[in-house]
């Protein structure tokens, strides 16, 4: 299925000249995918003139004067900004230009310029980021990852909703919900988790399993796993971090000695496998849930493989009519 994605190209810590590469890659791996890169055209055309043997009937360049700083206020941002790159690469997507956009941009300013461009789906008050992290039994689906620091019991409900519709959407039957929690005992955990508890209990359309805490996650007890943006940040960037210091002290260790380098020539093919399942790069790229476009959220500090792992998800989000299959349920589901 063809794709057409805007590209915030001047985005993250590294810009353009990152992410020009990872674009280039997309196109060259997929044929039927169509690219807009959104910022400065000066720069974006000098940069591309670097490079040779694209399709550039499948690359396009949206001009864009300003550029959102990772520091800045999402009112600022907002208000102050109005030919910012990230504004312009979602209003391609409200007029309906393009069929998704990826940012690797401040998240603030991300979620508001969204709300405010593209408008939320019925009965959503905030759209939630989600993703996919490995675990024992295959991957868990997290949300909410950093949009919404402080949520309501309701909104915790709603991301519940979302999540729920969004893992069936894609293969996981009946998926098991959870509320992530200091325990697992109905009597821990703070007000705002215990009366989301009491909301998931009663809805009858939700497979919901209770109380789940940080390591069950990774054991696979359930495949939606609600929280709000502070702890779901959190436990997504230390999962990234724990991954990446297993695989290092692994190296290291088959590094320490003649017999290490012997028998990790040996389990290299394994190794390798392991280091691709676990690396934060193969998993980057989050979705804002309940809105009516694709929209995805790069880590800013994503290397050439994340971002291309991000475009990956926002073409797979397009393929499988994400916001749509949402707006067809939610209304009933949450009015």
């Amino acid at each position: 299925m063809s794709a057409h994605i805007a590209i915030d190209a001047m985005s993250g810590d590294f810009g353009p000249h990152l992410l020009i590469p990872a674009c280039l890659a997309a196109l060259a791996e997929d044929s039927s995918l169509t690219l807009t890169l959104v910022g400065d055209a000066s720069l974006l055309s000098d940069l591309l003139t670097q490079h040779s043997g694209w399709d550039r009937a499948r690359l396009h360049v949206e001009h864009a004067s300003e550029v959102i700083s990772m520091a800045e206020k999402p009112s600022s941002a907002l208000r102050g900004k109005p030919d910012s790159s990230m504004r312009i690469a979602l209003e391609l997507l409200r007029d309906q230009r393009v069929q998704g956009c990826v940012s690797a941009g401040n998240t603030g300013a991300l979620m508001a310029l969204a709300r405010f461009t593209l408008k939320t789906l019925p009965g959503v008050d905030r759209p939630a980021m989600m993703t996919a992290i490995p675990t024992q039994q295959g991957e868990c689906h997290l949300l909410d990852l950093g949009a919404n620091v402080d949520c309501s019991a309701e909104h915790l409900y709603q991301f519940a909703v979302m999540g729920s519709l969004a893992a069936a959407s894609m293969g996981v039957a009946n998926p098991r919900v959870a509320l992530l929690n200091i325990g697992s005992e109905a009597i821990k955990g703070n007000q705002q988790v215990k009366f989301a508890a009491s909301l998931l209990e009663q809805a009858e359309h939700l497979n919901y399993i209770g109380f789940i805490e940080g390591d069950a996650v990774f054991r696979g007890e359930a495949d939606v796993v609600v929280c709000d943006g502070f702890v779901g940040n959190v436990l997504l960037k230390s999962s990234e971090g724990l991954a990446q210091l297993i695989t290092e002290r692994i190296r290291r260790v088959f590094q320490e000695s003649l017999t290490g380098r012997l028998v990790g020539g040996i389990a290299l093919p394994l190794l390798k496998r392991l280091q691709d399942e676990l690396s934060p790069a193969t998993h980057n790229g989050a979705s804002f849930l309940g809105l009516p476009g694709v929209v995805i959220k790069s880590h800013g500090s994503a290397d050439q493989q994340a971002f291309l792992s991000a475009i990956r998800r926002a073409k797979q989000a397009v393929a499988e009519n994400l916001p749509q299959k949402l707006h067809g349920h939610l209304g009933d589901l949450l009015l």
